[in-house]
């Protein structure tokens, strides 16, 4: 298979096949990793989560609701259990919120026992994004454009040390996707 050939139904389950761990989406929030997620599991035959949604399982309550009511630390505090027993459940393929990356020991343990992809997108197609719903505790009260911007600026260091990095543009989903599933036949 070169680089640019189209990957068949039988490329893709001979990378699933060959791959031995769950895969971490990372990236700014609105950079579709619940979105591509769903995709890319369901593509690669496997399992998808979405670790925020688990959040909300576990504390019965909503991720704004934590914010407003503990704070973000209580948050990041419970995410990095809530992902540290995903990763050991789960074969599949994990999405995160924007900031579980920049947690030191959040991170660690994803480069260790998962493969991190981080889900790079230009600040505009963020922005257009996130507009859709207004459920993010940090773009309240703001300009998103200037919050993404420094988030991006502040966490980038961080989500540059996934093994994977794939753009995520204003293309179809499924695109992101494919070209994931490229990019760990080509990490493995």
């Amino acid at each position: 298979m070169t680089a640019d050939a189209p990957l068949t139904q039988t490329d893709i389950a001979a990378i699933a096949a060959r791959l031995d761990r769950p895969i971490v989406l990372v990236g700014l929030m609105g950079a579709g990793k619940s979105t591509v997620g769903r995709r890319l599991a369901n593509m690669l035959g496997r399992q998808f989560v979405d670790a925020d949604d688990a959040i909300e399982v576990a504390a019965q309550r909503s991720i704004p609701e934590i914010f407003d009511e503990f704070g973000e630390d209580y948050f990041r505090d419970g995410e990095r259990r809530v992902i540290a027993r995903l990763i050991e459940e789960e074969r599949g393929v994990i999405a995160t919120g924007g900031g579980a990356f920049v947690d030191a020991q959040t991170r660690a343990l994803i480069l260790e026992r998962a493969l991190a992809v981080w889900i790079d997108c230009d600040i505009d197609t963020l922005v257009e994004r996130t507009a859709r719903r207004n459920t993010r505790p940090l773009l309240r009260g703001g300009d998103p454009k200037a919050i993404l911007t420094g988030l991006l600026e502040r966490r980038q260091p961080f989500y540059e040390q996934a093994q994977l990095r794939v753009r995520g543009e204003n293309n179809p989903h499924t695109d992101t996707a494919l070209a994931i599933i490229k990019a760990i036949d080509e990490w493995l």
